[in-house]
């Protein structure tokens, strides 16, 4: 597991980082380009990430929950995007190494109890942006996540996970019903 929750004042963040065998532009573009997006982000979202200040809109496919809003924060291109993402913050820091990066994203959380449903779903996010730069097809998500939700859960502690999936989807599997 690699998703580590720290305290971050009064609220909480979620830390990621990963090793990727890409270029640091390669990986900004499957985070910007919206089609490149689509492969690994979990929501469609709607706007422009590489202006400050723009204003964005999440739809969930299918429509099975609400649009939500966010807005572009801070960007550096190809280094640094900081975004809205409904109450969350979302900071994306990518630093070059050769041929290669380090990928940290930051989901700053008001409420510990959701952690490990977020955790989750960032890790298999994070899996499939791996998958989609290498060329290769996505796990399923749905199963994946339940597995790693569970190892979440564990590992940050039963107050970080009173908070389960969106409703609308199913405890278990993890799936929308």
């Amino acid at each position: 597991m690699n998703g580590e929750l720290e305290q971050y004042g009064d609220k909480w963040r979620l830390r990621f980082t990963r090793e990727l065998a890409h270029p640091a532009e390669r990986v900004w573009r499957a985070i910007v380009d919206p089609d490149e997006r689509k492969a690994w982000f979990p929501d469609r979202a709607v706007g422009d990430f590489e202006s400050p200040g723009a204003k964005l809109r999440f739809e969930h496919e299918g429509g099975a929950f609400e649009p939500f809003h966010g807005e572009v924060l801070s960007v550096e291109p190809p280094r640094l995007l900081e975004f809205s993402w409904g109450t969350d913050v979302i900071r994306v820091e990518i630093e070059p190494r050769g041929d290669a990066c380090v990928f940290t994203l930051l989901d700053t959380i008001d409420e510990v109890g959701k952690a490990a449903r977020d955790g989750a779903g960032w890790h298999v996010c994070l899996d499939r942006l791996e998958h989609a730069l290498d060329g290769k097809p996505a796990s399923h998500a749905e199963e994946q996540w339940t597995t790693v939700h569970r190892d979440y859960v564990k590992k940050f502690g039963p107050e970080a996970a009173t908070i389960g999936p969106p409703e609308g989807w199913d405890q278990e599997t993890g799936a929308e019903r």
